[in-house]
């Protein structure tokens, strides 16, 4: 019984200006030569310049397919190196855990990237592939990282993160990741730039009184639902026609538009829970279509303030059990859910959430959170998802109902 032949393995790795059609050439040589079979293709290109690898199998002597893509390099202006038989690798077996490790920075430093690095490659793991993911307003690359412990290494990374002041996610590869279907959203200074309860303060005349108390709770220092009771009862007697200017005064987080657009479109469905106030919050509802939403209400008699809310408050508890019950509302399992907030009151629901991000959070959340921004873009939140930039303006650009839609000098829109 005559022994199965096996096939030569040949690699050929390409570099040099691209231009269209210089992969159409390659593969034509390829195909030149009978019984060539592809077995693994990678290409990048790198500010216009090329860099092919082309992995294939020969059933007979290998010199014609060598010779054919030489060739062909050398019509395209290329450079060209060629392993045959044993000189080529063997695949490289799968190295344990995969991670994506997603890094945000404005700038992303050369010397942050270099500790990033050295800091995977000290806990054992290999950067497998690194992709650009946006250019502004802040710069994000996504590494795909095999080989390293997860908690380990977002540990180190943290630590990597607050030497460089770069933004540093590590999320583990898989179906997961791409499953995430809900996302809520604290308000105040989350997906709007304010404190609504500081500038109905400032009509009251006590706006440095209830933005220190706020500013406890916060941090953490005070129970939320008490320390809130206090800052409204600081309002009593205020016209609730304040309530309307205060709603045209709000502004939304740079970038919050184009994210929450981005998100809908992939069907994702989107909230608040917050423990602000349903006389602004559903204001927001309407203006970004918004999906579902909790906060509290003020209580106004005869067009008054009365200095009470209305039911049970909305506070650090009841931010979870809002996304419970919105996520069960909508079929959605808890791990395919995303919070982002900025305060002590956020924790429970952060760390109930599949992803907790800390958007610009106090040192008690950022604790928690999962991943944390320090950016002051909110739509920065769609490339801890693995969401690029060139892909949201595409789809921008592809929308008629945007029509002259235009990004603001920030990216934002």
């Amino acid at each position: 019984m005559t022994a199965a032949v096996l096939p030569t393995r040949a690699l050929f790795t390409l570099t040099g200006q691209d231009r269209p059609g210089v992969t159409a050439a390659v593969v034509a040589a390829l195909a030149s030569v009978p019984g060539t079979a592809v077995h693994d293709v990678e290409q990048v290109v790198i500010r216009g310049r090329l860099v092919l690898g082309l992995s294939v199998a020969l059933d007979g002597d290998p010199e014609p397919v060598v010779t054919a893509v030489r060739q062909a390099a050398v019509g395209l202006g290329l450079d060209v190196e060629a392993r045959v038989g044993a000189d080529v690798p063997a695949p490289a077996p799968r190295r344990g855990e995969r991670h994506h490790v997603i890094l945000l920075g404005r700038p992303l430093t050369a010397s942050a990237l270099a500790a990033v690095a050295r800091t995977v490659a000290d806990h054992g793991g290999n950067l497998d592939a690194i992709t650009r993911l946006s250019r502004y307003p802040v710069t994000s690359l996504e590494l795909m990282v095999s080989g390293a412990a997860g908690e380990p290494l977002r540990v180190a990374l943290s630590e990597v993160a607050a030497d460089t002041g770069i933004d540093i996610a590590v999320e583990r590869a898989g179906l997961s990741r791409r499953a995430k279907r809900l996302i809520v959203f604290d308000v105040d200074s989350t997906l709007i730039t304010g404190e609504v309860i500081e500038m109905l303060a400032a009509h009251a005349g006590c706006e440095a009184e209830v933005a220190r108390v706020t500013e406890e709770a916060m941090r953490g220092d005070l129970d939320f639902a008490a320390s809130l009771r206090a800052r409204v009862a600081l309002l009593a007697g205020l016209d609730a026609a304040v309530l309307a200017d205060v709603r045209a005064a709000v502004e939304l987080t740079p970038g919050a538009r184009t994210l929450v657009r981005t998100l809908k479109r992939m069907g994702y469905r989107c909230g608040i829970v917050s423990g602000g106030f349903t006389q602004v919050t559903d204001h927001l509802v309407e203006l970004l279509d918004l999906d579902f939403s909790a906060a509290n209400t003020l209580e106004v008699v005869d067009g008054t303030l009365t200095g009470r809310v209305v039911g049970e408050i909305v506070d650090r508890p009841g931010k979870a059990v809002a996304l419970r019950r919105f996520a069960a509302e909508m079929g959605v399992p808890l791990s395919q859910t995303v919070a982002v907030g900025d305060g002590a009151n956020d924790i429970d629901m952060l760390t109930a959430a599949g992803l907790g991000i800390a958007f610009n959070a106090k040192p008690a959340l950022r604790a928690v959170a999962d991943t944390a921004i320090n950016q002051p873009y909110l739509d920065a939140v769609l490339f801890f998802l693995g969401i690029s930039r060139d892909d949201v303006e595409a789809a921008d650009e592809a929308d008629p109902a945007l029509g002259a839609a235009v990004y603001g000098p920030d990216g934002s829109w």
